[in-house]
């Protein structure tokens, strides 16, 4: 099994680092009290097979703008159900967006590194929020279910230390790029693996510009970072920032395994395992996206 977190694998137990209201603005609409203290008693313990089988507890909901998707499921059986295979991994993959969303809010409004980076680097956040959001509502239109997961932990410093933030920015972009990979390959349909493959493609974009902002962290925020440490543990050289020539798969062939990726960031228990942060947690908190750009919108499986 592939490391988890950047610095962990399985059964490592410590995270290790190396070294449309027009009232607010947009993110002032989803971040009052995004991060709350964590009570225990609040915060559900759950292992790899209840992290699946609850979101079948969670009450249906509207379907969102995007419920083409869920009216044709597929070049393969246009008129099937939905399937559970592909059911397990879009509410997977519904929490990994709901987390990212919350990831990427809460760097905005919270890091110290945010106001001192350049224009260019802080529109990249910002368009990313909006992207994960428009991923969610795709998602959440096919499986009729919001994410039966909405509070996450970080490691210590995330939000505050730049390095730690980027890692797991990096980190967590890495695990998409791979949960959709799994989609690729497993989805029973071809407009689901179509679809898996156009999010996994701007997940990958998400990564390289993570990356790209290592060298414009000015030196009172701890900057210009030369490395970063990913999924895999390895700290690998900031520049290039693509580094890449064909995305990584981590070598999943499961959703199962995506699954073990996000436990410590859902789950207490894990998250305590893995040296997170469990004093704080962090809401997820739904908005209407607004598209970086017309021409990039979903618009069905035509594009």
């Amino acid at each position: 099994m592939h490391p988890t977190v950047a610095g962990l694998r399985t059964p490592v137990k410590k995270f290790q680092l190396p070294k449309k209201k027009k009232t607010d603005s947009p993110m002032k609409q989803t971040i009052k009290k995004s991060s709350i203290s964590a009570d225990p008693s609040e915060v559900p313990r759950v292992n790899r097979r209840s992290f699946l089988t609850r979101a079948s507890m969670v009450g249906a909901i509207a379907l969102s703008p995007f419920s083409a998707l869920a009216n044709a499921r597929g070049d393969d059986d246009d008129n099937g159900p939905l399937k559970e295979g592909d059911k397990a991994i879009l509410i997977a993959a519904e929490i990994a967006e709901a987390l990212a969303v919350t990831t990427y809010t809460n760097i905005i409004n919270m890091a110290p590194f945010f106001p001192n980076i350049p224009d260019d680097d802080q529109g990249y956040l910002r368009a990313a929020r909006q992207e994960e959001m428009s991923h969610y509502l795709v998602e959440q239109s096919v499986t009729n279910q919001p994410s039966p997961f909405t509070r996450f932990f970080y490691p210590p410093n995330m939000f505050v230390d730049s390095q730690t933030t980027i890692n797991v920015l990096v980190t967590l972009e890495d695990s998409f790029i791979a949960a959709y990979l799994v989609g690729v390959r497993h989805f029973s349909t071809a407009n689901l693996r179509v679809t898996a493959a156009r999010i996994m493609g701007i997940e990958s974009d998400h990564r390289t510009l993570a990356r790209v902002i290592c060298g414009d962290i000015p030196p009172q925020n701890g900057g210009p970072l030369s490395a970063v440490t990913g999924l895999q543990g390895i700290p690998e050289p900031a520049n290039p920032p693509n580094n890449n020539e064909y995305e990584r798969t981590q070598k999943w062939n499961s959703i199962d395994q995506a699954v073990a990726a996000l436990l410590p960031f859902v789950d207490k228990t894990a998250a305590a395992s893995h040296g997170f942060d469990t004093s704080k947690v962090f809401e997820f908190q739904p908005f209407t996206p607004v598209p970086p750009s017309p021409l990039g919108q979903f618009f069905g499986f035509h594009g």
